[in-house]
Parts: C-alpha cells; sequence; structure tokens
C-alpha cells in the first residue's frame, strides 16, 4: 500500500493531523493500536481532560470536529485565578482581553472520538497496527507492520506518544528528566455548580488546581512528592477526602470524591522533529510539565503548521520531504515549544522552592503582576491562543 502521508498515531494531535490532509485531498493512512470510542452525553466524565485554548478550537472547528462534541459535557471558562496561600489573588479574566471567554475544559477521549467521527472515506484507517520496522529511502519510507504487511509513504509522522516507538525505530534520541514530583487527578462532585473558573494555589510541595466541568463536576490536580501521590492514591475515597479537606483551600466547599488516576511528571525533547522522511509531533516530540496545561495545546500547533506547510508544498508539487518545509517545521515549532517549556520549568522551580528569598520575591511578583496591566493582558491572551 502507498500513501502520501503515513501518520503513526490517531490520538488527538495525530487524528487532527491525519483529516487536515485527507481534506486537503492528500492520500493518508494513519496507524493506530486502538480505535476512538464513541463518548455518550451520558455517561461520567473520563478523569483525562484538557484546557483547549481559542487557537486549539479554532483549529477543530475548521476540521468540523468541535460541532460534533456534545456541548452539555464542554465547561467554558473565562477567568484563570494563581495564588498563594494568604496572598492576594492574580486573575486573568477573558474581559481583560475583550474575548468572551479564554477556553474550555474538554475530555480527551471526546475531542479524540469526534476527530475520527469526522475522517472521509478517503482516510485509510489501519487499526489494530502495529509498526515493527522502518526502512529509509531516498524516496519514500516503507513500515513493516506487524497486521497489514508493508506500508510505503512519502512521508512518516511519528504521532504516537511520549514513548513513541516510530522515534525509537527512526533513532532519534531524546532529553529530560522526571521531575522527582508526581500529578494526581481526582475526579469530584461539588455540591454547587462550577464556576467559570479555573484556579491553582501554588504551595511548597507543589500546586494544587481544580478544573471545572458542566454542572456539579470538576477534577481536582494534586502535585506533590512521588511517595506522597503514591500514598494518596492507595487510600480509600473517605481518606482521600479527609486530605483534600485538610490541603486544598476552603473555597472547594462540599464534595464527594469520585475516582482518581495518577502519572510521574516528565520533561523530554527530541533532540530534532525530523529524520530524513521521518518527522515526530505531539508527545513524540516533547513533553512538557502540565503546569499551565498546554501540552495538547503546542501537540495542535505543530499539527496545525506542518499541515499548512504539506498542503502549500503539495498544490505546488514539491517534494513533501523537501528542505525547505522540513527544516521550517523544526525551526519553527522547537523553538516555540522550546520557549514554553522553559519558562514552565523556571515556573515550577521558583513556585516549588523553600528558600526565604525566593518566597518573597515569588509573593511580590504575584503582586506585582496583579497590577502589570498591558504586561497582563498579554500574557493573558498568549494563554488564551489569541496572541
Amino acid at each position: 500500500m502507498k500513501f502520501d502521508i503515513a501518520v503513526v498515531g490517531g490520538g488527538m494531535v495525530g487524528a487532527s493531523f491525519a483529516l487536515k490532509l485527507a481534506q486537503a485531498g492528500l492520500s493518508v493512512v494513519l496507524l493506530e493500536k486502538h480505535p476512538a470510542k464513541a463518548v455518550s452525553k451520558d455517561e461520567s466524565f473520563d478523569l483525562r481532560i484538557s484546557a483547549i485554548n481559542r487557537r486549539s478550537e479554532t483549529w477543530l472547528r475548521e476540521l468540523g470536529a468541535w460541532q460534533l462534541m456534545h456541548p452539555e459535557r464542554i465547561c467554558v471558562y473565562q477567568q484563570l485565578r494563581a495564588f498563594e496561600q494568604e496572598q492576594p489573588p492574580l486573575d486573568f479574566t477573558a474581559a481583560e482581553i475583550a474575548e468572551p471567554y479564554l477556553g474550555h475544559m474538554v475530555e480527551n477521549n471526546q475531542i479524540q472520538a469526534a476527530l475520527w467521527q469526522q475522517f472521509p472515506t478517503t482516510l485509510t484507517t489501519l487499526c489494530p497496527a502495529t509498526v515493527n520496522s522502518i526502512q529509509h529511502h531516498p524516496d519514500f519510507v516503507s513500515l513493516k507492520t506487524q497486521e497489514h504487511g508493508e506500508i510505503v509513504a512519502r512521508l512518516v509522522i511519528g504521532a504516537d506518544g511520549a514513548n513513541s516507538q516510530i522515534r525509537q525505530l527512526a533513532g532519534i534520541g531524546s532529553n529530560g528528566w522526571q521531575y522527582q514530583q508526581a500529578c494526581m487527578l481526582i475526579h469530584i462532585q461539588t455540591a454547587y455548580p462550577h464556576l467559570d473558573m479555573t484556579w491553582q494555589q501554588f504551595t511548597e510541595q507543589g500546586p494544587r488546581a481544580y478544573l471545572p466541568l458542566p454542572g456539579h463536576d470538576g477534577s481536582l490536580v494534586w502535585y506533590d512528592d512521588a511517595n506522597r501521590i503514591a500514598q494518596l492514591a492507595a487510600m480509600s475515597t473517605e481518606q482521600l477526602h479527609r486530605e483534600i479537606t485538610q490541603h486544598f483551600p476552603q473555597r472547594l466547599g462540599e464534595f464527594t470524591v469520585l475516582k482518581q488516576a495518577w502519572f510521574p511528571l516528565v520533561r523530554s525533547d527530541a533532540n530534532q522533529y525530523v529524520k530524513g522522511r521521518v518527522v515526530l509531533m505531539g508527545d513524540a516530540a516533547h513533553t512538557i510539565n502540565p503546569l499551565a496545561g498546554q501540552g495538547v495545546n503546542l501537540g495542535f500547533a505543530d499539527a496545525q503548521l506542518f499541515a499548512q506547510l504539506l498542503i502549500e508544498a503539495w498544490q505546488k508539487g514539491e517534494d513533501l520531504a523537501s528542505q525547505r518545509v522540513l527544516s521550517s517545521y523544526q525551526r519553527q515549532r522547537k523553538i516555540a515549544n522550546l520557549t514554553m517549556m522553559s519558562a514552565m520549568d523556571v515556573f515550577y522551580q521558583v513556585f516549588k522552592s523553600e528558600l526565604a528569598p525566593v518566597r518573597q520575591i515569588r509573593r511580590l511578583g504575584l503582586a506585582l503582576a496583579a497590577k502589570a496591566g498591558p504586561l497582563k493582558a498579554w500574557v493573558g491572551k498568549y494563554a488564551a491562543g489569541v496572541k
């Protein structure tokens, strides 16, 4: 089987990229181990949710996927609040940047299901599919799969997650580290309907965050030492409820714990996004501290830029793997991703420091930022994806 593009990985980023190219008329094959499952409007909320900024929302609307999602399972937020203990909060609001809202909280599985639902018949989907080897040739790449034999494409896209097999098979190294911390996601139901606000409290052990969901549902995010998070994960719902009550702000009010899961915090960055005719995007290329919820937004930005470059090249009859196309993608996205990753690392280190001078600077910084007018508005626009 021969194609223009072979996309390995049908998650949110890979599916959106494959869909865009197929809609433009390129021949595309998507290889994925597990098919996306339809999401019922009445089922319980999934633990994995993302803060989708305005730029990502526009991307999903252009693809026709946003319109297919259940609106009653999407939560808009108009305010983002950051605070530390008794210090005055730092608020970013949609009104300050003259926008109707900052973004939406959406379940990852609903985004993926909507993208798959929008696949045209011209997009070949091979699922399940397991890639065993990659062979590079001057004009194409050959993928040997366990279930479907040989797949030949002019360009192969690795969008298969943080433990990318495509990255490994292509011989692309990566660097990174674990943060010695872990993150717990806790699905709760509150005594009152959600507010149009997501907030984050900074502590020396790590942030405590609240992500609103529709109705009375919400998601708590607890960052702490990996051993501490493992202890919390082993507790009963009643014990976990007591711990949350003791360590989260009182503004949470009455709530019920429904379910939880946790994962270690890891940063990784591929040494290169391009090798021959193999290209990485999304978590296969970079993983970031989830502190600001920018992970999937960065992945969508990868997909959006590279799709634009490829479609323009294809329409001009240019080689899809030309140096101009591939180097432009790698240069633009590596700079943007490394900038965000480095900013989150600085943010993470500053807010978890127990040193008194750092604490004083941190609190002064929050106070000044709250009064920073145009600078504060610029940061708000960047976070909302309108800058």
